[in-house]
């Protein structure tokens, strides 16, 4: 569905000395630096393939969304999505996308939501029969019932995100690429919009690029991820299996039955860390690489000496394993 090779993208920027002088020399003679957003990526994304699309501030993901969706021209390199070169057939790729950009509304400001769907099914020449029985789903789905006759200007923050979703899906799109689509809100709304983007892709096969910083959007939906920092990409590959590559150390919290001073078992010492042990309390949690230590021996070990009430394994959040690879510095690392 998408194919991207060598893709790099540069901008130049003018830079200018400070104050009156440095504008009016900048009239005359200016100096220009090259910003290198992109820089020779490589990704192919499969029909029907719910991929996350992640990286820090300024790492060039909304830069390569705007070039796939036919809002910039490459400085070089190939990008086809479904077949299309998208800033050459502008009009043709744009009936078969669906986006939703965080920041930036599709919507029209001053009248009721109904008719701006109503006038998307008449820009994207979705037929009568089709756009009734979509918007009859996405209304049940989203509970969107209350604000179809509403101004947008008078939705919340969650409301208008909402109808944002059922907008770039409308025209049952074959691509869909949402760029921080639940920014700001709160918890309940993003159960719901994650729900609905699961069920989109499950129903039409619609393919799906999510760019987002809240890891919990990418662990629910995506089932790929592709991390890029400084315009080049770190990983690419299966959500789980980086978690297996990169995230050994597992935690599990104990909660002790009595309100005893906790020391650490003889047999543990070197091979786990304690990651917090309250004095006035009965909890303590001990952090291991689970391919050097088990956590059955963890455990059998801590009830051998304890009586424990309760305890819980924590598997290695997806955030704390893109920081490593931050930190670390992979560069290069594909996996189909």
């Amino acid at each position: 569905m998408i194919t991207v090779e060598g893709l790099k993208k540069e901008y130049q920027l003018v830079k200018r000395d400070p104050g009156l002088k440095g504008a009016i020399k900048s009239l005359f003679y200016r100096k220009y630096e090259t910003k290198r957003a992109v820089k020779g990526i490589n990704f192919t994304i499969s029909k029907g393939e719910t991929v996350g699309y992640i990286g820090a501030n300024g790492a060039g993901k909304s830069t390569t969304i705007k070039m796939l969706t036919g809002i910039l021209t490459p400085t070089d390199g190939k990008v086809t999505v479904n077949g299309l070169i998208p800033y050459e057939n502008r009009q043709k790729n744009a009936k078969n996308i669906g986006a939703v950009f965080g920041q930036r509304t599709q919507l029209f400001w001053d009248i009721p939501v109904r008719e701006s769907f109503n006038l998307l099914k008449h820009i994207y020449e979705i037929p009568e029969d089709q756009y009734q029985e979509t918007l009859k789903m996405f209304t049940e789905v989203l509970n969107l019932e209350p604000l179809l006759g509403v101004p947008v200007r008078q939705l919340s923050l969650g409301q208008k995100m909402r109808c944002e979703l059922a907008a770039a899906f409308l025209h049952r799109p074959k691509v869909v690429y949402l760029d921080e689509p639940t920014i700001g809100l709160d918890v309940a709304v993003k159960v719901k919009i994650r729900k609905f983007i699961k069920e989109m892709n499950q129903r039409w096969g619609t393919t799906v690029l999510l760019t987002t910083h809240d890891m919990q959007d990418i662990e629910e939906i995506c089932e790929r991820i592709i991390i890029i920092d400084d315009g080049q990409i770190l990983y690419d590959g299966d959500l789980q299996a980086i978690k297996v590559q990169f995230g050994q150390k597992r935690v599990i919290h104990f909660e002790l039955l009595n309100d005893t001073a906790f020391e650490l078992p003889a047999n543990l010492i070197g091979k786990v860390d304690v990651l917090k042990n309250e004095e006035d309390g009965n909890k303590v949690s001990l952090s291991f690489d689970h391919q050097q230590t088990s956590s059955s021996y963890v455990i059998s070990e801590m009830m051998s000496c304890y009586e424990i009430q309760d305890l819980s394994i924590a598997e290695p959040k997806i955030e704390t394993i893109v920081e490593q690879l931050y930190n670390k510095g992979e560069q290069g690392v594909a996996h189909e």
